[in-house]
């Protein structure tokens, strides 16, 4: 497996299609710094563009996934450079988003604030039976700004969405999943098996349908439901004419494995 540090405190590993990055601050629970969010800004957008990827892994060491931002970085910062912090931020979690290839969150420990976010952010969440995840911006006078009051309730509908983010509680694993917010809790040992497996599981399947699948759902949300059968029909129609499409049409036929090359 082939590894590289892009940060002080980020580490991309690779293995066959599939790259895991890791959060690596674990003296300060993974907290984000600014540095650390313009170093995943930039491996968002190149991951996007790396046709020998097929899913990406976002995973944390020790005890946190992400515990948030590094508040530190907020002391005597003016209104403007929080500002500009946020919308940095913003763009952290839409590059995240908008990865073309199916992304999973593979929460070892602590997903909080922007930590839960950053969880959001990606297609998949799958947690340890250990892990703690809450927005609990309120209990310093604030609110989640990269997406938590949106992108939550999208997944857990408006009222349970607002009962956590106006107490600042954590779900435990169980709640996440029983929430719909994760797909799925696993003892903390086999967490990285478990989303290595679905990451295999995507990575066979043909990367472009694999990508309009992933956008015409994203973007079907914020639609109304014709919009959004008129969004499907076109991107079948598109696909259609693909190469992986021949062959996996071609494949099931003659009943073997389809082979796709992303064309």
């Amino acid at each position: 497996m082939h590894e590289d540090r892009i940060h002080p405190n980020l580490v991309v590993q690779s293995s066959d299609s599939v790259q895991t990055l890791r959060i690596d601050r674990p003296e300060r629970l993974n907290a984000l710094s600014s540095s650390m969010v313009d170093s995943l800004i930039d491996w968002a957008r190149a991951v996007s563009f790396d046709r020998t990827l097929r899913a990406c892994i976002i995973t944390g060491t020790g005890r946190a996934f992400v515990a948030g931002a590094d508040i530190s970085e907020y002391d005597g910062v003016s209104q403007s450079g929080f500002d500009a912090y946020q919308r940095k931020s913003r763009r952290m979690f839409d590059s995240i988003a908008e990865i073309s290839h199916p992304t999973i969150a593979a929460v070892n420990g602590y997903a909080l604030g922007g930590g839960l976010e950053l969880a959001l952010s990606c297609d998949f969440m799958i947690v340890s039976e250990t892990a703690k995840l809450g927005l609990p911006e309120v209990k310093l006078g604030l609110l989640p700004g990269g997406g938590g009051t949106q992108r939550l309730a999208r997944l857990v509908g408006q009222a349970r969405a607002k009962e956590l983010i106006m107490t600042g509680r954590s779900m435990t694993a169980a709640e996440a999943v029983g929430y719909g917010a994760a797909l799925d809790s696993v003892p903390a040992e086999i967490l990285i098996e478990r989303s290595g497996q679905l990451a295999a599981l995507l990575a066979r399947n043909a990367p472009i349908a694999v990508a309009e699948i992933k956008r015409v759902v994203a973007d079907g949300t914020d639609c109304s439901l014709a919009a959004g059968l008129t969004l499907e029909q076109r991107a079948l129609s598109g696909l259609f004419a693909t190469d992986d499409a021949t062959e996996g049409i071609q494949a099931f036929i003659e009943k073997r494995d389809a082979h796709f090359s992303g064309a």
